[in-house]
């Protein structure tokens, strides 16, 4: 997965290139914010298991709560 320090190279080596790589680097930045709105999604939807899901899945429901609490540019 991508990260702010992925991104941060990019945009370093975008700066010290000409002006077509600004495209990697929009396209690397879309990448991030796709993955961080699924992240999200997933998170949601761990709450929206009942017990017997989680358990299912080998997930507790105090694991399934700490895992949607982190924010979602962290994995």
């Amino acid at each position: 997965m991508r990260d702010a320090t992925t991104i941060h190279a990019a945009a370093r080596k975008a700066a010290a290139a000409p002006a077509e790589s600004w495209g990697s680097l929009l396209g690397e930045l879309y990448l991030l914010l796709e993955s961080w709105v699924e992240r999200r999604r997933q998170r949601r939807a761990l709450l929206g298991l009942s017990d017997a899901l989680l358990k299912d899945i080998g997930v507790s429901r105090a694991d399934a709560l700490r895992e949607a609490r982190k924010p979602f540019w962290r994995a």
